[in-house]
């Protein structure tokens, strides 16, 4: 179980370090989607429970497994995917009006 929790971090630091590192947008927005996918292991990981059931069906609350997790988990799925998209609809525009994607070009762009 410590092995998956390593991966966890291992991912979410990959991804932070790809968004803090890369001046290509497209590369920020794969490194942001890592780093969510990252998160969303780890509310998994949080809800699983060796043997567990459903709560609704069992009446043994011993070994049932937490819904609280898995619906954070639905949810940041969503909410991950809609951010995804407005930061892919942005990264449109950029490109439009100054013709690249690199930060450190349109920094540059900006300042002449």
């Amino acid at each position: 179980m410590r092995f998956a929790y390593l991966i966890v971090v291992i991912l979410f630091c990959q991804g932070l370090y790809i968004i803090l590192t890369k001046s290509n947008l497209i590369k920020m927005i794969m490194g942001f989607s890592i780093a969510e996918s990252a998160l969303i292991m780890l509310l998994v990981l949080i809800g699983y429970r060796e043997g567990g059931t459903v709560p609704i069906i069992y009446r043994d609350f011993s070994t049932v497994v937490d819904p609280i997790p898995q619906a954070l988990a639905l949810t940041a799925i969503v909410i991950g995917a809609s951010i995804t998209a407005v930061m892919l609809a942005f990264t449109i525009k950029i490109h439009k009006k100054y013709g690249t994607i690199d930060l450190n070009e349109i920094k540059e762009l900006r300042n002449q």
